[in-house]
């Protein structure tokens, strides 16, 4: 799909999307007070296991803050909302870091490895070849449309040899589970949900197989002060090292937060690769972060996503997050 195209689209899901989240939210949008805290996050446990441990632990107040926290079901849609002022922070898997790269918004804090993303088909379906023609549903400009466009790659395919359908990931579970769709590129948990109902579904291809590192982020809008952001790196640094150090506590407080029971957290967390903050730290000043970036630009780049790949110095802020951990 060329890029024009591409962000007209997103451009609609954005618009309809945030409109229901402005509809079902309880606060009114973020906040100009530096004391209050507006976070997005994707209901999965790379999303919200460090919200969930900040919340549980007090962490936020140790800091001044006080946190609204919002489910999204993507992360374009929050890049959107931290555009539009509704939110000062959010999170978002690989698939989406073209949206900061591009300028959107900032990474202040790597989060997770994840490699929860697939490509599935219906049963019988076992092979990217054999999708062609087929309809397939994805949500555009997120991981799973990532793994897509990487698995048609390696067969030799584009979208043109596909019938690709944009839809949100919830429809893309309904679309799947009532054979309204062939194909999916989707992840974990939407995945479980999907299996369930269609115990045979294949697994046509998998982030898990390609080698690489896939990134996930915390983001912040534009407009947040730097005061605000070393803030809230803080409250990330002292979340993900309690969850390094308590795996089990982790999935009970996830599995709360998301209302979902702890095996299903536990699954979840079972596509999920976590550092601690003095690794994270370590990448950064060796300049591993950054490589990881370059090569998610240059996938956006081959993909129209991005005209050109920007030094991940413009939008990954490294040095505040090294300088907030002491070092």
């Amino acid at each position: 799909m060329p890029g024009s195209t591409l962000r007209r689209t997103l451009s609609t899901l954005f618009s309809v999307t945030v409109l229901t989240v402005a509809m079902n939210a309880c606060s009114s949008g973020a906040s100009d007070d530096d004391r209050t805290v507006d976070f997005g996050y994707i209901g999965d446990y790379n999303g919200a296991s460090l919200l969930a441990i900040a919340e549980q632990q007090g962490l936020w107040k140790k800091q001044g803050l006080t946190a609204h926290t919002k489910v999204f079901n993507n992360g374009p849609v929050q890049i959107q909302a931290l555009g539009s002022g509704d939110l000062d922070y959010g999170y978002i898997g690989p698939g989406a870091m073209w949206l900061p790269a591009s300028g959107k918004a900032k990474v202040i804090a790597i989060d997770t490895f994840t490699y929860a993303d697939r490509v599935i088909a219906q049963p019988g379906i076992k092979t990217m070849k054999e999708l062609k023609g087929k309809r397939v549903g994805v949500p555009e400009g997120t991981s799973g449309d990532m793994i897509l466009n990487i698995a048609l790659a390696k067969a030799g395919m584009t979208t043109k040899d596909i019938q690709k359908i944009a839809m949100d990931p919830s429809t893309v579970v309904s679309s799947f589970t009532s054979g309204k769709i062939d194909g999916a590129g989707i992840f974990y948990p939407a995945i479980d949900t999907i299996k369930e109902k269609v115990p045979k579904t294949e697994e046509v291809a998998s982030t898990k197989d390609t080698g690489d590192i896939f990134p996930t982020a915390f983001v912040a809008g534009n407009n947040v002060p730097e005061s605000k952001n070393q803030k809230v790196i803080e409250v990330l640094q002292q979340a993900n090292d309690w969850r390094k150090q308590h795996p089990a506590e982790t999935l009970a407080l996830t599995a709360k937060m998301l209302h979902v029971s702890e095996a299903q957290a536990k699954s979840d967390a079972s596509h999920v690769e976590t550092l601690s903050t003095d690794d994270l730290v370590a990448k950064s000043k060796s300049g591993e972060i950054d490589r990881w970036l370059r090569k998610l630009g240059e996938f956006f780049v081959r993909n129209k996503q991005l005209d050109k790949n920007p030094a991940p110095s413009d939008y990954y802020s490294g040095d505040l997050y090294e300088k907030v951990h002491g070092g």
